[in-house]
């Protein structure tokens, strides 16, 4: 059985490619000449496991969606109090490239828009450090979360170095207001390097699981983010991550989120995955049309809503085992999508070797809407693969399992 999840991704990107509503940015040079049709989206689980559509090996200036790591890294090298000193939490409810500063403290009001992302950078290593050592430590840290060696795009750093006026008049007012304590030109080139790194959907999509499992990278296992480092970033993207649309993007949405003017759009939800899409047609926000318009589908699709709450319990796959002539697959607890997922998976990477396959959910204590539908369509795509299907359910937890077709597995309660 082949998991349906990428074919799902798929089918969004298929359904949303002929939406050409907006354009590419075209105030920095270098992103004006983008391809506007190129379109991708991932989705990386907690557990490290990666499903992609699209052109997901394109790289791309990460742009914006850099804010909320350079902040963990700044949290990581200088402590919470330090950088509080220095930049805010609340939400600003001002376009991302306004002077919002807070009365009588003069610090940026949050480190998402550029005032807050400027002096986040300026925070790297530590006070008296140089150009060179903070975009290294930016481009190092951004690494290790992607898990593989990323690299800066030297034309985009180039062109918007020409166009930086505003920015270099932002960090003029904050270096006047003794929030930096370098030359602003010195900051904003760093920060503006630190734009520049270039990642694909992929390396965006395992950047933000990192931040959804609490700063442990999903593949390696290696605690790159103290969690409560990672819990402070995740709680900042959910407040201030879409700038001034921040209040209605998290009432329609629910996933703590970051965009970049390139086209890109992260997404973290907390314990469960991370998210990334890529589309450089943008919105009169900055905002990727498509990208939006995915995750949009993602959060009502799925049920990843943040506050959805569920009692989501144990891991929901029990065991599988081989009884006689059939393979008897046990949930557990409550199935919800990060369940469901992992219950897909298995199946995927371990094909039955019986003809018949039962699935007995006797101990879920019950589905989520996506966790139900995800587990039906993991028996139908069983059945189209010759297997015979059984249920075991005799507390009709998983009620009108229809396959498909108009067929119901057998029940196999004994």
């Amino acid at each position: 059985m082949r998991t349906p999840i990428p074919d799902y991704l798929t089918e969004i990107l298929n359904d949303l490619r002929q939406n050409h509503e907006g354009a590419v940015a075209d105030y920095i040079p270098a992103l004006k000449a983008a391809n506007p049709d190129l379109f991708a989206i991932a989705l990386t689980t907690v557990e490290g496991r990666t499903y992609t559509a699209g052109d997901c090996d394109i790289e791309f200036s990460i742009q914006s969606m850099s804010k909320p790591f350079a902040y963990a890294a700044a949290l990581t090298d200088r402590g919470e109090e330090n950088v509080a000193d220095h930049v805010g939490v609340e939400p600003s409810g001002e376009a991302f490239n306004e002077l919002s500063l807070e009365p009588g403290t003069f610090r940026p009001r949050n480190p998402m828009i550029n005032a807050g992302a400027i002096t986040t950078h300026h925070l790297l290593v530590d006070s008296g450090a140089s150009v060179g050592q903070r975009v290294d430590r930016a481009l190092e840290f951004f690494s290790a979360l992607a898990g593989r060696s990323l690299s800066i795009d030297e034309d985009v750093r180039a062109s918007e170095l020409e166009t930086a006026d505003r920015n270099l008049a932002i960090a003029h007012m904050l270096r006047n207001y003794g929030i930096l304590a370098d030359d602003p030109h010195d900051v904003v080139a760093g920060y503006t390097a630190q734009c520049s790194i270039l990642v694909t959907v992929r390396d965006i999509a395992m950047m933000a699981a990192t931040l959804a499992s609490g700063g442990v990278h999903p593949e390696s296992g290696q605690r790159i983010i103290d969690r409560r480092v990672a819990r402070q970033t995740l709680s900042v993207m959910a407040a201030a991550g879409m700038y001034d649309g921040a209040g209605s993007w998290f009432n329609d949405v629910g996933i703590p989120a970051k965009s970049g003017v390139a086209g890109g759009l992260l997404g973290a939800l907390p314990g469960q995955v991370g998210i990334g899409s890529f589309s450089p047609r943008l919105d009169d926000h900055g905002n990727s049309v498509r990208g939006v318009k995915a995750f949009r589908r993602l959060s009502a699709d799925m049920g990843l809503h943040l506050m959805e709450a569920e009692a989501f319990g144990s891991r929901s796959l029990r065991g599988v085992r081989t009884d006689d002539d059939a393979t008897i697959v046990d949930l557990q607890g409550v199935v919800s999508f990060g369940g469901a997922e992992g219950v897909l998976d298995h199946l995927d990477g371990s094909q039955p070797s019986t003809d018949t396959v039962i699935v007995d959910v006797s101990r879920v204590d019950d589905f989520t809407d996506v966790g139900r539908r995800m587990v039906l369509e993991g028996m139908r795509r069983l059945s189209l693969d010759g297997h015979r299907i059984g249920l075991i359910d005799p507390d009709t937890k998983l009620p009108d399992p229809d396959l498909g077709d108009g067929t119901w597995p057998f029940d196999a309660t004994m």
